[in-house]
């Protein structure tokens, strides 16, 4: 059977380097560049002010010949990815999250892998570093809010990790969890999410070599704001499903529950795989808005990831919201 979604690779050149950003960030720090609105949905930069990609334009970035990502689009830069981001832990105002987070401390920290495996074990982080190659993942990511970016994550496949655990023949579903700190992560005061943050994936999907933990972006350690120290990237997902500052790991037989689908169970599937074709109750999903753009970009199903993972819904109605 023919994939009908084809994906569309980013490349590590096609990222700006982060020594190369910051040479000129204090010259888009003067044109009064804003990553977007705070609003839940609402991801555009504020119309009247220029966005990082018309300052790019007019002082253009050399990467090995490249200026643009290979659809000709402008790339992300260090600060927007660490700038502008969702971490309900913390405030739900994307760039209030920085400064937020600067007291928040991820090291000692360990990670508990248990459930349905035969080889339950307490990873210490230092030694998820040591024990598993890193590599670097650019990755699209494409958050449920219609907004986007490109990333350059480093880290190491999820698959790596469970087959050192050996997932019993009974396990369908792994279970994640995120630390609960409400003394240093505020937003966990809140009573309107039922804290600690769940989230949970298909073994398979799991298992898949795009599953990443990723430990670090830019080749530096993670930074707070984005999920310090580990967190899973799903990159065919939405956003929300790629749970940060993970502390467990459980392998079970029954779908787990996840904290968006738990709280609006009409508007957050399980599954959540990017689907222009399926809006969501309160605004489109058929397009997006890259952060440091104006315009608006279709949105690719499988966030172009569909020749890796689409094999995985065969046989699913995908018209339907998961």
């Amino acid at each position: 059977m023919s994939n009908p979604f084809k994906s569309v690779p980013i490349r590590s050149y096609e990222i700006t380097p982060k020594d190369v950003y910051f040479s000129r960030r204090d010259f888009i720090k003067a044109a009064g560049v804003v990553a977007g609105s705070v609003a839940l949905a609402s991801c555009a930069p504020n119309a009247g002010e220029p966005s990082e990609a018309t300052v790019a334009a007019e002082n253009p970035v050399t990467i090995s010949g490249k200026t643009t990502d290979e659809l000709g689009d402008p790339l992300n830069s260090f600060q927007d990815i660490t700038n502008y981001n969702n971490y309900y832990e913390f405030t739900t105002d994307k760039e209030g999250v920085a400064p937020l987070s600067q007291g928040f401390t991820p090291k000692p920290w360990s990670v508990e892998v248990s459930g349905m495996v035969k080889k339950p074990k307490i990873y210490a982080f230092e030694d998820l570093l040591k024990n598993f190659t890193q590599e670097e993942r650019i990755y699209r990511l494409r958050c449920v809010e219609a907004w986007s970016m490109v990333i350059p994550w480093t880290g190491f496949t999820l698959a790596s990790l469970l087959n050192e655990v050996e997932p019993t023949s009974d396990a369908k579903y792994v279970r994640f969890e995120t630390v609960m700190r409400p003394e240093e992560m505020k937003g966990q005061g809140s009573p309107f999410y039922p804290w600690p943050y769940q989230e949970g994936l298909r073994l398979d999907e799991a298992m898949n070599d795009l599953t990443l933990l990723a430990t670090g972006l830019y080749g530096e350690d993670m930074p707070n704001q984005n999920g310090a120290p580990i967190r899973l990237v799903v990159p065919w997902k939405y956003g929300f499903k790629s749970i940060k500052s993970i502390v467990k790991i459980e392998l079970t037989d029954k779908q787990p529950e996840t904290l968006w689908n738990t709280t609006a169970p009409n508007e957050y599937g399980f599954y959540s795989n990017v689907n222009p074709a399926v809006d969501h109750p309160r605004w489109s999903q058929a397009s997006e808005r890259r952060i440091g753009e104006l315009s608006r970009r279709a949105t690719l199903p499988f966030n172009g990831y569909g020749d890796q993972v689409a094999s995985l819904y065969e046989g699913m109605d995908l018209s339907v919201h998961y």
